[in-house]
């Protein structure tokens, strides 16, 4: 008995040790237990597909040979196509593969998901032009739903770049110059992907968004207090509040530091100071620029091995197929590379796709570009709409123009702006032309393009002239066009990669504005663009002038919906518009030392003058302006006290009042200003804002709310301190516009 005891124990002991459990397969376990176990199981060369993407398409032999990666894309098939090739890749990896691993997939979803037959959303700098943080949630809600549908773990956005070299080509992608603006608004961006099994990766970590020359990738020049103080401070507050499982680094070096071969920058700051617990997901080939671009390693080897040990955790090119032989050679350890996937392995526990369990292709179909997303891209562009200049001819007095010339390159022609899956067809979304056949289908309304977005051909320009002599009004449609960069996009004026070395409207736009305003007929300007020009004869002789941020796939029904009045603007300047080139770079909130002295400065071309000699150093339209078809008294305002410690929160209270004959909406903004400081501030900060909707007659009480710890400031030994003294609290409708303003004193 004791021999048969023996023997039923040693079959046991050996099939335990046959079949040793599969922690990392179970749920109950804790995700460190997970990945713990499941590192131990893995191979060098299992660990190091961990560190890399492959584009994946339907030969997933050919892009797998039977071994997982740690992430994938798809860039150009429809919604139900590419939902259909995820499950297969996961089912795959899951069945094929050694251990069963499934892969991150990711997707650019800056306005909408870039696979065909998403719903294209307004881009990233119209949906902040909406002062609206609870509308941009609800935009990505939606836009993440379709992402689940069709199997997206990662979206490839919110850019935290700061907009203050506009001739860059990316201005468009971002929130706009003010750091307190786009932290708000990527944080709700952010929520509303991440409400799903997705996480978001805010980019381009870091101070990428200010190259020299305004040339896409050239070095950002700058010390440690405007990093602090300018470039991490979205970072910081995004990190903080929706602590994404994904940050992408960028192209650019920092102070002549390349930021993606830095331990300092992606290890000690992303991970120490700012507390980032994910992923590191690197641009495009940014560890190869290592060596072609920044010439700051020999070769690619030494590329890899540098981006590694820096904190770049994935590579999104071929630079760490170097690695297991880097390991080999002890250039490297292996426990450099556990550092790395481990990152990866949890993020994958995290967003829960070893247990994930798809929703039928089917329901693909239902979800993308619902009706109700739709909808919703609707608003978001409605509420974008920035209203600049209006000497009464807007909404239009339908009776009166009922012959309507539509003219300029932008007026028949739907711009998504870059990132978007269009080619720029005009079947997919509603042109401005359409919009306003749908809204007045019984008015005359003719187009002319009269010249194009970028060439100096003025030979059509007396087509348009004459369209316009025979009607009441001229609608003319200006600006940029771009695109999405991968697929070969024509003659761009915006976009990633297509910088301008000038900030005059590009081709012959301005000639056909001035031949149209030679015949005397009103002037409406429609400024459909991805960034501000310098246009200083629109301002002055137009007779209204609207500007759109490339308005996703409802971008023409909007903006007509705006011109003819069923729709009250409510948009507000996200970013500066210069008055000339020279003007750049160009934002509201400059330190005082930078703009104001002792002379009162700024000249013209008869009365030349210092600071400039011949025009003014301010902006043409500043930031937080937008007019509307009714008025806003701010009938008063007050502080809680007026003494403050430095674990307080300020409590601004405002009423305000519709005056006007028609509902509509107002961004209340409060500004602060540092009054004496050791070291050089800004003139005033946005730290607070928030939209109403009031009734015609209808009043509101706003109470803002302001952390006294957003006082602080990087004194002169670096240290972030609220200094003691006074304080200027000054709230309007813009951040020339204001109309009161409080001292309070910090203690």
């Amino acid at each position: 008995m004791k021999q048969l005891l023996l023997i039923y124990l040693t079959i046991m002991c050996l099939c335990c040790y046959a079949a040793p459990t599969e922690d990392y397969k179970n749920p109950t376990l804790p995700i460190e237990a997970r990945v713990e176990d499941l590192l131990g199981r893995m191979t060098l060369q299992e660990k190091i597909m961990q560190l890399q993407n492959r584009g994946v398409n339907h030969n997933l032999d050919g892009t797998f040979h039977g071994m997982s990666t740690g992430t994938v894309h798809e860039m150009n098939m429809n919604a139900h196509d590419c939902a259909l090739l995820m499950r297969d890749m996961q089912q795959y990896l899951k069945t094929n593969t050694r251990l069963g691993i499934p892969a991150i997939t990711c997707c650019e979803g800056i306005e909408g998901l870039i696979q065909g037959g998403c719903t294209i959303f307004p881009h990233a700098l119209a949906q902040a032009s909406t002062f609206n943080p609870a509308l941009i949630e609800r935009m990505t809600r939606a836009a993440g739903e379709e992402a689940q549908a069709i199997g997206i773990h990662q979206i490839l956005s919110p850019v935290l770049d700061i907009a203050r070299e506009l001739r860059w080509g990316r201005i468009e992608e971002t929130f706009g110059e003010d750091p307190y603006l786009i932290a708000e608004m990527a944080t709700a961006f952010i929520n509303g992907y991440q409400h799903y099994d997705i996480t978001c990766t805010p980019k381009h970590f870091v101070a990428h968004g200010s190259p020299s020359g305004g040339l896409n990738c050239a070095g950002v020049a700058g010390g440690p207090r405007d990093l602090f103080s300018l470039y991490l401070y979205p970072f910081r507050k995004v990190i903080d509040r929706t602590a994404p499982w994904s940050v992408m680094s960028c192209y650019s070096s920092y102070d002549g530091v390349p930021v993606t071969g830095s331990h300092y920058y992606m290890t000690d700051l992303l991970r120490g100071d700012l507390g980032f617990k994910g992923y590191v997901y690197s641009d495009w080939g940014s560890v190869e620029r290592l060596e072609v671009v920044h010439h700051a390693v020999a070769n690619k080897k030494d590329a890899a091995r540098k981006a590694l040990l820096a904190g770049i955790d994935v590579n999104i090119d071929d630079a760490y197929n170097t690695l297991e032989e880097q390991v080999k050679q002890g250039l490297i350890s292996e426990a450099d590379i556990d550092r790395a996937v481990r990152r990866v392995l949890t993020t994958k526990f995290a967003l829960g796709l070893f247990d994930k369990v798809y929703a039928p292709v089917e329901d693909v179909d239902k979800v993308v570009r619902s009706k109700e997303h739709q909808d919703i891209a609707k608003e978001v562009a409605d509420e974008s709409i920035v209203m600049l200049k209006n000497t009464g001819i807007l909404p239009l007095n339908t009776k009166a123009c009922k012959r309507i010339a539509v003219v300029g390159p932008n007026g028949n022609q739907t711009v998504m702006g870059d990132y978007s899956w269009v080619y720029g067809d005009t079947q997919e979304g509603i042109t401005l032309l359409q919009g306003l056949k749908n809204a007045l289908p019984k008015a005359n309304i003719t187009y002319t393009e009269g010249c194009d977005w970028w060439s100096q051909d003025t030979t059509h320009i007396q087509d348009a002239v004459k369209a316009v002599q025979e009607s009441d009004v001229a609608i003319v449609a200006i600006g940029t066009r771009s695109t999405y960069l991968a697929r070969n996009p024509q003659n761009q004026t915006s976009g990633e990669s297509f910088d301008l070395s000038s900030l005059e409207l590009p081709g012959a736009q301005q000639q056909l504005l001035e031949a149209v305003k030679a015949t005397g007929k009103p002037l409406v300007v429609a400024f459909i663009s991805g960034k501000p020009l310098a246009m200083p004869w629109v301002k002055e002789n137009a007779d209204a002038v609207l500007v759109q941020w490339y308005g996703g796939e409802k971008q023409g029904q909007s903006l007509a919906d705006v011109i003819v009045g069923k729709v009250n603007p409510s948009g507000k300047l996200n970013v500066s518009f210069p008055r000339s080139t020279g003007n750049t770079p160009c934002f509201y909130n400059y330190n005082v030392t930078d703009r104001e002295s002792i002379y009162d400065g700024g000249g013209s071309p008869t009365h030349p003058d210092r600071h400039y000699i011949f025009d003014k150093p301010e902006a043409l339209w500043s930031f937080g302006e937008g007019l509307s078809y009714t008025t806003f008294s701010y009938e008063d305002s007050h502080v809680d006290r007026n003494t403050y410690t430095a674990s307080d929160t300020i409590i601004v209270n405002v009423t305000i009042k519709n005056t006007g004959k028609v509902a509509g909406k107002e961004v209340v903004q409060v500004y602060v200003r540092d009054i004496v400081s050791s070291v050089a501030t800004p003139k005033q900060q946005l730290k607070a804002f928030e939209k109403v909707s009031l009734n015609s007659g209808e009043s509101k009480n706003i109470t803002l709310k302001i952390p006294v710890d957003e006082l602080a400031l990087y004194d002169e030994a670096m240290r972030r301190v609220v200094e003691p003294g006074d304080f200027e609290i000054q709230v309007g409708t813009a951040s020339n516009n204001i109309a009161h303003r409080h001292t309070i004193t910090v203690k």
